[in-house]
């Protein structure tokens, strides 16, 4: 039972590990450029904070991840694992809500503000950063599984079945 519990972690956080390394890769790839009105600009994940913060929470959840596949599996670093297994979920958390709202005004834009959409100019940026959000996402939801995996394995010794 006891490896049983330990493969199906080890799984769950090199899926965590893969879809965080991927959504790091798609978005530092991502930049196009357009022509508009005889000026020339780019788009990259540069030019905005919010996608900067998106790649460092991305990279540092990428690189936990790798770390924490090679740990022992004792008792004390299993808890802190776990608290920092919270924590991770929580930056991931964070940095895909701030890059979805840049997103979103980039494709849609904001009548009120006079912002244009900038998803026709440059689609292929766009792309990339909607593939990029869709692995962070899938990341945080692997995140959210191990968190209540590692939660169940952990308290389930201190809640014994009842006879």
């Amino acid at each position: 039972m006891a490896k049983t519990k330990r493969i199906l972690t080890i799984l769950l956080r090199l899926l965590a590990f893969g879809a965080t390394l991927s959504a790091t890769v798609v978005m530092v790839t991502s930049h196009d450029s357009a022509e508009v009105l005889n000026l020339k600009f780019t788009a990259d994940y540069n030019n905005s904070p919010s996608f900067k913060y998106y790649v460092i929470a991305e990279a540092i959840a990428s690189v936990y991840g790798l770390v924490t596949l090679f740990l022992s599996s004792k008792s004390l670093v299993d808890r802190l694992i776990v608290i920092l297994d919270v924590v991770i979920a929580m930056l991931l958390t964070s940095s895909i809500s701030a890059a979805l709202a840049v997103a979103e005004i980039g494709k849609r834009g904001n009548s009120h503000a006079g912002w244009l959409p900038i998803c026709d100019q440059v689609p292929k940026f766009c792309d990339h950063v909607t593939g990029a959000l869709i692995a962070g996402f899938a990341a945080a939801i692997l995140y959210l599984v191990l968190n209540l995996y590692s939660l169940h394995v952990i308290l389930a010794p201190l809640c014994p079945a009842k006879p």
